[in-house]
C-alpha cells in the first residue's frame, strides 16, 4: 500500500522508528491505521531531507501535533509544486517554439527560462574565489572544453544526483555503503573535470551547497531533500575514513 519494502519495514522496526501494532499467529508484523499515518510522516520527512533519527525524535516528541505537521508539510509541497509548474510551462514554451518554428517576435526567448536559475553568477564566483588555486585550475581546464565535454559533464552529474535521490527515496542512511560510493564518485567527478578535490575540499563544497539556496535548488531538482541528504553523506565520509 505504501510502496515500502519488507526489508525497510524490518529496519524501521529494529531502530524503533515504526514498531508494528502486533503480530499474527504466524509471526507476521501487523500494522494498523496509526501505523500507516506514522509511515506517511516518515516518507514525507525523508522526502524533505530529514534523517531517520530526526524523524524519530520528532514523531516521538510528546508535543508532536500531527495536524499541524501535515499543514506545514502541505505548504512546503505547494511551494515546490508551483516551482515545478513554472518549469513545466517553460519546457512547454520551448517545445512550442521548436515544433511550430515561431519567429522571435512571437514570443520572447526569456520565456523558455522561466522557473530556472540563470547562469549569471560567473562574476560573483570570480569575486569570491578568483584568487584561489581551485578557481584558477577550474578556469584553466574549462576554457578548453567543447560542447560535447559539457554534455558529458551534465550527464555524469545528473547520474550521480539521480542515484543519490533513489537512495534517499529507498530510505538508505547517509553512511550506507552505496551512498558512500556515490560520495566518492561525486568527489572524483569534481576532481576529473574541474579541480583537485580531496575530502576536505568536498566538505567545503557541502557547506556551500547548504548555505547557498541556488545550489540547493539545482540539486533538489533531482529529488526533494537531496541537498541535505548529499551534504550529510559527504560529511559522514570523515567518520568512515580509515585512521592514519
Amino acid at each position: 500500500m505504501a510502496s515500502v519494502s519488507v526489508r525497510t519495514l524490518h529496519y524501521y522496526d529494529e531502530i524503533g522508528l515504526l514498531v508494528p501494532a502486533g503480530r499474527s499467529r504466524a509471526g507476521y508484523r501487523l500494522y494498523d491505521q496509526d501505523s500507516l499515518f506514522r509511515l506517511q510522516q516518515i516518507k514525507i520527512g525523508r522526502a524533505l531531507g530529514l534523517s531517520l533519527e530526526e524523524i524519530r525524535q520528532t514523531l516521538d516528541d510528546p508535543h508532536f501535533d500531527q495536524l499541524r505537521a501535515l499543514k506545514g508539510q502541505r505548504e512546503k509541497l505547494e511551494a515546490q509544486a508551483q516551482t515545478t509548474a513554472r518549469m513545466i510551462a517553460a519546457i512547454d514554451a520551448a517545445l512550442d517554439r521548436l515544433t511550430t518554428a515561431k519567429r522571435e517576435d512571437d514570443m520572447t526567448l526569456s520565456d523558455i527560462f522561466d522557473g530556472f536559475e540563470p547562469d549569471d553568477y560567473a562574476g560573483e564566483a570570480e569575486a569570491k574565489w578568483g584568487q584561489s588555486a581551485a578557481y584558477k585550475e577550474s578556469r584553466r581546464r574549462t576554457q578548453s572544453y567543447t560542447e560535447k565535454d559539457w554534455q558529458q559533464i551534465k550527464l555524469e552529474q545528473a547520474q550521480i544526483y539521480d542515484e543519490a535521490a533513489a537512495a534517499l527515496v529507498a530510505g538508505k542512511p547517509a553512511d550506507h555503503p552505496e551512498v558512500r560510493e556515490l560520495v566518492m564518485r561525486h568527489r572524483q567527478f569534481i576532481d576529473r573535470w574541474f579541480y583537485s578535490c580531496d575530502m576536505s575540499m568536498q566538505i567545503n563544497l557541502a557547506t556551500l551547497y547548504e548555505s547557498d539556496e541556488r545550489f540547493a535548488a539545482n540539486i533538489d531538482k533531482h529529488g526533494q531533500g537531496l541537498t541535505a541528504f548529499l551534504v550529510a553523506a559527504i560529511r559522514s565520509q570523515m567518520d568512515n575514513a580509515p585512521s592514519k
